[in-house]
């Protein structure tokens, strides 16, 4: 069973940084999808970033130019770069990867649990 483990959260204020690390175990090999997601009190869930195996990347319009994704394959480790945060950056903060490798779309099969980023102003 894949499990994704996220870190990296906190409380900062408004034009502050933060890198989120997603941690996945029970695979072997790094050609799989990544992306991280995020769910605001009382609003659903929105995509925020992904990388593919072939490492194209891409964002939300509402994080391009602050926050970037990147892979350490040898870590099986996704991590997301926030600078410039803002107060509506604050949620919970979800990785999620595929159940089976090279696949560039199409819904998630494995969740974090997140990890909860507050930015005051």
């Amino acid at each position: 069973q894949v499990q994704l483990v996220e870190s990296g959260g906190g409380l900062v204020q408004a034009g502050a940084s933060l890198r989120l690390s997603c941690a996945a175990s029970g695979r072997t090999g790094s050609d799989y999808r990544m992306g991280w997601f995020r769910q605001a009190p009382g609003k659903e869930r929105e995509f925020v970033a992904a990388i593919t195996w072939i490492s194209t990347t891409s964002y939300a319009d509402s994080v391009k130019g602050r926050f970037t994704i990147s892979n350490d394959y040898a870590k099986n480790t996704v991590y997301l770069q926030m600078n410039s945060l803002k107060p509506e950056d604050t949620a919970v903060y979800y990785c999620a990867t595929d159940r089976f490798p090279r696949r560039l779309a199409g819904a998630y099969d494995y969740w974090g649990q997140g990890t909860q980023v507050t930015v005051s102003s």
